[in-house]
């Protein structure tokens, strides 16, 4: 397939009608798709693992879970939750795991208690941490030991009871299970020391929940009642939950199910590098591909290049989820060429700008199109996505059925197409809001459900949508939100920081790099001194890569630092 070229504004502008997509989906998209055959997720999961009950679900580390060993595994875990601990349905646990089989067990068992599951990066520092349980009430915790440390720091000032610790090979057979958690602990020093008292080991919970089975929930999930708190800054730097149903979840399923026509369930199988903590993979990666019977091969460290390529190596796969800097890494390895890519039919590339060198680049080396797409936390996050067939390199493609998307300029009007302003959606896989956060809800979305995105674009004659500039200062680094309120808060609590303002410059490598201006209190602070600290109290892609001092900061008359300004500096450099 040859990509076509981007959408630019040539043609004659014209009104934005509702039903533009409608006319202008290709045919291989299931535009009759049926948004209410489920009521709830756990319906969705059921009803797979009765389908596909001998196929592979998950795999991590050469080890394969099938459909039923993932009911029978997530259902007692379930159990545990309901007859071990005095959680109940509406509370919130929070999941701080890596790609590993753990992670979906967890998942569906808390889903099956009727909690509320909380995402959380297992990177994050002690301050992100404390933040996040605090501010979402979770009251349980399932964590990898390698941050039992960290949990045992932050646990007083959270309403934290219970905690399960996982190991990093808890899933694998003996032999296997206890050469790795040896290889981690005492050869790799991965597991910091830690007093944790009061836990419970993953698979001792699983052994115990075992022993009754799992109770139906009294009252089955609704359609709008919450089912995931994914946090992220929004509009913001302070990081707020977004909540999202079981509706928003299934409708966005299957909106990109829509799209997956060459696929046939139940034989299908996809890398998943990306984390299943972000909204991206864990949409795609986990829930989407549940209804097809997929084969999701979880990869716990991306970032293992040269091991990544021996896993793709002994892998038989059809779809491949990653993101731009994915891509340039992989394939400036020695080993690329040697992975089988002749079964390869779905690349799907989002949570950063796709580089058109680096898509013809891959479509060259695999014979397979990025299909690139375009998304929120918010949202569940895909908004639209270049179809399988009809990909237009340079655009975020069209949006996904039932989703409306109108471009609105600074006085509120309604642009045309070709006329570039705010990209507002409105569709079922919009949040309902912010967790605790009415005002911050207030300001995002309408009261007509308009969900203004912050990002600058027009739309095509032929509903192709692009992406032209973004309104809000934040920062996208290698697929992650990075909000500068937040660094700018961290770094000025310094006792030899005066001020200081963070911009994104831009990276060839990832999207973007965090660049930091400092204005000293103490004139004998160094560079090194502000890079260790931002590294005590933020994870590793909020650091800033780039630190200047300066003797001031540019400044509006009322006082307010110029972002735009000292970015426009920095980007001219």
């Amino acid at each position: 397939m040859t990509l076509q070229p981007q959408t630019e504004p040539q043609q004659q502008a014209m009104p934005i009608e509702p039903e533009l997509w409608l006319r202008h989906y290709p045919d291989n998209i299931d535009k009759n798709a049926d948004f209410n055959r489920y009521s709830n997720l756990l319906e969705v999961f059921e009803s797979a693992c009765k389908r596909y009950a001998q196929r592979p679900a998950f795999s991590n580390m050469g080890q394969v879970l099938t459909y039923q060993q993932l009911a029978e595994k997530s259902a007692a875990f379930a159990s545990f939750l309901q007859h071990h601990t005095d959680l109940q349905p509406g509370d919130r646990l929070a999941i701080q795991l890596p790609n590993v089989l753990q992670y979906p067990i967890v998942l569906f068992g808390a889903l099956q208690a009727g909690l509320v599951v909380v995402n959380t990066n297992p990177l994050y520092t002690e301050r992100e941490m404390t933040h996040q349980f605090h501010d979402s009430g979770a009251k349980a915790l399932v964590v990898l030991e390698n941050f039992a440390d960290k949990v045992e720091k932050v646990l007083p000032n959270t309403s934290l009871e219970h905690i399960i610790v996982c190991r990093l090979g808890d899933e694998l057979p003996r032999v296997k299970r206890y050469l790795v958690n040896a290889v981690v602990k005492y050869v790799k020093k991965m597991v910091p020391s830690h007093n944790l008292k009061q836990y419970v080991g993953f698979r001792d919970a699983l052994k115990r929940g075992k022993s009754k089975p799992a109770k139906p929930l009294a009252v089955a999930p609704r359609w709008d009642d919450l089912a995931i708190l994914q946090y992220t800054g929004g509009t913001t730097g302070v990081a707020k939950g977004a909540m999202l149903s079981h509706g928003n979840l299934i409708s966005n399923m299957v909106q990109t199910n829509a799209l997956l026509s060459e696929f046939k369930a139940g034989h299908e199988a996809i890398i998943a590098p990306l984390p299943m903590y972000h909204i991206f993979c864990f949409t795609v990666s986990c829930m989407a591909i549940l209804e097809l019977g997929c084969h999701s091969i979880l990869i716990t460290n991306p970032r293992d290049i040269p091991g990544f390529i021996k896993i793709l190596r002994k892998s038989e796969f059809t779809a491949f989820a990653g993101l731009n800097t994915l891509f340039v890494a992989l394939m400036k390895d020695p080993d690329f060429n040697k992975v089988d890519w002749s079964k390869l039919k779905l690349t799907i590339s989002g949570g950063m700008a796709l580089q058109k060198a680096i898509a013809v680049q891959w479509q060259d080396m695999t014979g397979c199109t990025i299909c690139e797409g375009y998304g929120m936390t918010e949202t569940s996050p895909v908004i639209s996505v270049n179809p399988p067939g009809a990909v237009q390199i340079g655009t975020i493609g069209l949006p996904v059925l039932k989703t409306e998307i109108q471009i609105v300029n600074d006085n509120g009007e309604v642009q045309q197409t070709y006329s570039p302003g705010e990209i507002w959606v409105r569709g079922p896989q919009v949040m309902s809001g912010y967790w605790q956060r009415a005002e911050a809800t207030e300001e995002t979305i309408t009261s007509d459900g308009w969900l203004k995105t912050g990002d600058i674009g027009f739309v095509a004659n032929d509903g192709f949508v692009k992406i032209v500039d973004r309104k809000k200062d934040m920062i996208l680094v290698s697929g992650f939100n990075v909000y500068p309120n937040e660094i700018e808060d961290v770094i000025a609590s310094h006792p030899q920081v005066l001020e200081c303002a963070v911009v994104g410059v831009v990276c060839e490598h990832s999207g973007e790099k965090i660049k930091l201006f400092v204005v000293k209190k103490d004139p004998a602070l160094t560079e090194a001194q502000v890079r260790d600290y931002a590294k005590s109290q933020l994870t590793g892609y909020k650091v800033p890569k780039l630190i200047e001092f300066r003797d001031d900061l540019p400044k509006t008359n009322v006082g307010k630092i110029l972002r735009r300004q000292l970015r426009d500096e920095a980007n001219v450099a």
